[in-house]
Order: C-alpha cells, then structure tokens, then sequence
C-alpha cells in the first residue's frame, strides 16, 4: 500500500467531501479499487468492490445521501480493521482515514435523517 498515495486521501478528505472534485476522487478511488482488487487479500479484495459501489453510488446521477453515508460506513469499519493489523509506517493515516470515513458518513446519515422528516 502506498503510503504516499495514503497520506495524499486523507489530506484530501480532511478538507471535506465537497472540496473534492467528482473527477479527482473517481481517480483516487479508481486507483485504491484496482490496487485492493488486484492484491489477491480478501479482505482488500472487500474494500475494492465497496469502493467500486460507492463510485456507482457517485455516478448514478441521483446522489443519495443515505447511500453514501451507508457506503463510507462501511468502508470507514474496512479500513478501521485494516490499520489493525497494518505496518507501523501506515497504522496511524489508516486509522486517521477510518475516522475521517466515519465523520463523513455520519454527516451524510444525519443530512439524510434531517431531510426525511
């Protein structure tokens, strides 16, 4: 796992899901889904198709945010499990990036929740 790579994410989400471009988080995650697909490991195998759902979720022309929110839900509890058994030089952007996950899809689920009622 790239740790350059990594780091540039988490910078990237620290500054919110809307400072991102739709074309530059499709690449980013294009490229997290083929490393994590292609790396033979289950469980990234795992992350790779809820990567691969959440950039359908982006590009369905509908933005839900529920889904969203559900989506980086679970990829916030992948990536949480990941940085516990990752190496020393990535543990800690692996947790910071599980938490951040985790912060935005509770802000898409309480939007949701808002806009329901």
């Amino acid at each position: 796992m790239p740790s350059d790579h990594l780091h540039a994410t988490v910078s990237a989400l620290k500054n919110g899901l809307t400072s991102l471009p739709l074309g530059s988080a499709m690449d980013n995650t294009e490229t997290w889904q083929q490393q994590f697909l292609q790396s033979g490991d289950p469980s990234l195998q795992d992350i790779g198709r809820e990567i691969g759902n959440l950039q359908s979720l982006l590009t369905s022309g509908v933005l839900s945010p529920r889904a969203i929110g559900d989506s980086l839900g679970i990829l916030a509890a992948q990536t949480g499990q990941l940085g516990l058994k990752a190496t020393e030089d990535v543990k800690k952007p692996l947790q910071e990036l599980a938490d951040l996950l985790r912060r935005h899809s509770a802000d898409l689920l309480a939007h949701a929740n808002k806009t329901k009622k």
